[in-house]
């Protein structure tokens, strides 16, 4: 049976055709960060089925989104990641999350975000305009690894890896980072807490947890 598709010469329609099926947006965000094991993929997306897993990275393998390549030894796995054309999806997914944030329902009660969903709303909730002439590196130890956040000229880069040079540094998971950049308890309640622990330019690191502002939901039809 062919794929089913709009036969809408649109542009958006054609897009649709290529990732439009269900979960293959959500396969894109879990590796907007790098590249992943199947298995990671799945521990990211825990409602997916593996044969349906399977399919959708077929499907987007046909479609010049993802590839399939081996890391070098001595890991010598089999892993997936975005090709270029992949990787211009990313804006579409920030668009996305914000649209989201701003005008989808509330999450129903007991809903997870995956560890690659809570570094990717990072790019999603980044404001220009709070960080300024801020010029500042941030290396992230979350308990799934190391993440380098460099701010500069208005803009936001977020990318696997440590930071050698980083002016502050934050240790701790990815729940505990976002309760307090989403409001949900302040930096001071998590350190005394024990659940983070920030080293480096204090002034630097308050300024990080206002960088990321949630959208103000939209307003109800009248």
């Amino acid at each position: 049976m062919s794929k089913r598709s709009y036969s809408d010469a649109c542009g958006i329609a054609r897009a649709l055709d290529a990732v439009g099926d269900r979960w293959a947006l959500m396969i894109v965000r879990e590796l907007l960060l790098g590249p992943k094991r199947f298995g990671d993929i799945r521990a990211g997306l825990p409602k997916l089925s593996a044969d349906v897993l399977s399919q959708r990275l077929r499907d987007l393998e046909d479609v010049g989104v993802v590839r399939r390549s081996q890391l070098p030894p001595p890991a010598a796995v089999n892993v997936y990641e975005l090709t270029p054309a992949g990787k211009e999806l990313e804006p579409v997914l920030v668009a996305l999350g914000r649209w989201g944030g701003a005008n989808a329902a509330p999450p129903s009660e007991g809903c997870r975000m995956s560890f690659d969903s809570h570094l990717v709303s990072l790019r999603t909730l980044f404001s220009s305009e709070r960080a300024g002439d801020l010029e500042a590196t941030y290396e992230l130890r979350l308990q799934g690894g190391l993440f380098r956040v460099v701010v500069a000229g208005g803009a936001a880069e977020i990318e696997p890896g440590g930071a050698d040079d980083a002016d502050v540094a934050i240790t701790g998971t990815a729940e505990d980072l976002f309760a307090v950049v989403r409001g949900l308890r302040t930096l001071a309640e998590a350190e005394t807490a024990g659940e983070l622990v920030v080293e480096g330019d204090r002034a630097k690191a308050k300024r990080f947890f206002e960088l990321f502002p949630l959208p103000e939901p939209a307003s109800a039809p009248v």
